[in-house]
């Protein structure tokens, strides 16, 4: 058995920033990731200005921004008119309310930034191929098993493993992620295949009933992102297993898109499906000396493009209450103050996410037509709906009582 001072199980994006972020002030965390390699799976992500505040904690976010593309509009589109209903100007008005750029890019570039900074900490111990199959209590420290066979104790122990987390179970078992009958298919391509028109400069949304296509450029501008997203017709008619939301659905479900949907698409890879998943918000994340961050936490559908953001929020209050407090002393009263602060919040963001994606998708009808009305009477300076998520800096002070 190998003793630790922190465990974090899962080496993905908030996992490693987390730890990144212990190893800069001093504490000593061993990692351990299921997977084969530290690696990141799937294609573009969005990284609002919150996301960028946490970044920033982390003294990584100019090197993150050399990956970057920094766009100016978000723009959404009807995928059937081809009509703008409205768009969000990401320029010098929008960096002047927030003082962070929004920005796009490929999330394994992300994730190499975040690892390369780990692997230079000597703080930091990483180890692939690890996956945790028991959490056990031991009132003064956990021990934490893995299936081939190894084990850690630690003084204390972060779930940053997902979705699907095993620290979870430990925790509070709410049962299998819900479906949402959603299944996202993304990729990129080279950016000299996409059409002019498409914009390079803006992230660009296609709504229509039941779906949407969403567009923008990453790595440095040299590739293009697509994510198409449907709800399965067929999971809805009781699909099981793996016979629903396959590619002759995303078809059909965009066959009447304009021109420039179809196109993109035409261009979409057909290889790998990603089924749509969240839970519902719980407050309670702590048994003792275990605690959950990310995903694992507050698991949400990917519609207002925080999942990762509200990650990178979460490690910068954790790291900062581990960081200030000796963890052998009173773990879970550190880890109700990080709860306390957190839980509130990325409650409301998993709510509104779910809200957002019926606000998309609807039918063509009254509610679509009031709702296309007041979206182009908006301002692309009004940010008054996006406050609440982008202007979040941790200024609710987390205290350890």
């Amino acid at each position: 058995m190998e003793r630790t001072q922190i465990l974090v199980v899962g080496g993905g994006i908030g996992g490693l920033a987390l730890s990144l972020g212990l190893a800069r002030r001093g504490r000593n965390v061993h990692v351990i990731e299921r997977a084969p390699e530290f690696v990141e799976i799937g294609a573009g992500i969005q990284l609002a200005p919150n996301a960028s505040w946490a970044l920033d904690q982390l003294g990584v976010l100019e090197e993150i921004h050399s990956y970057a593309v920094f766009p100016q509009r978000l723009v959404w589109m009807d995928s059937t008119s081809g009509e703008q209903l409205t768009s969000m100007d990401l320029g010098e008005p929008f960096l002047a309310r927030y003082g962070y750029p929004y920005f796009v890019m490929h999330r394994s570039d992300l994730l190499e930034v975040l690892l390369k900074a780990c692997q230079a900490e000597p703080n930091v111990t990483l180890e692939p191929n690890r996956e945790a199959t028991r959490v056990e209590d031991r009132a003064s420290t956990t021990v934490v098993t893995c299936g081939n066979g190894s084990s850690y104790e630690a003084d204390i122990v972060i779930g940053a493993d997902g979705l699907r987390s095993g620290v979870r179970k430990a925790i509070f078992n709410d049962g299998d992620p819900i479906c949402s009958a959603y299944v996202a298919y993304r990729g990129t391509i080279p950016i000299g295949e996409v059409s002019a028109s498409a914009g390079f400069d803006n992230v660009i949304v296609w709504t229509g009933p039941d779906r949407h296509l969403v567009q923008y450029p990453v790595r440095r501008g040299e590739l293009y992102n697509q994510v198409a997203v449907f709800k399965s017709r067929r999971y809805l008619a009781g699909g099981a297993g793996d016979d629903w939301g396959l590619p002759d659905e995303l078809d059909e479900m965009f066959a009447s898109g304009t021109d420039l949907v179809r196109s993109g698409i035409a261009q979409m890879g057909r290889q790998r499906r990603w089924p749509m998943f969240d839970r519902l918000p719980i407050s309670n994340w702590t048994r003792n000396r275990v605690t959950l961050l990310g995903d694992a936490a507050h698991p949400m559908l990917q519609y207002l493009a925080q999942g990762a953001a509200q990650a990178l929020e979460d490690t910068a209050v954790l790291a900062a209450l581990l960081a200030d407090h000796p963890v052998t002393a009173d773990p879970a009263s550190i880890f109700r103050a990080y709860e306390a602060e957190r839980a509130p919040r990325t409650a409301r963001v998993q709510t509104q996410a779910r809200v957002w994606g019926d606000y998309w998708h609807l039918h063509p009808g009254p509610l679509k037509a009031s709702r296309d009305a007041m979206l182009q009477a908006r301002s692309a300076t009004d940010y008054s709906e996006s406050d609440w998520f982008y202007d979040y800096r941790g200024r609710t002070a987390a205290t350890v009582t």
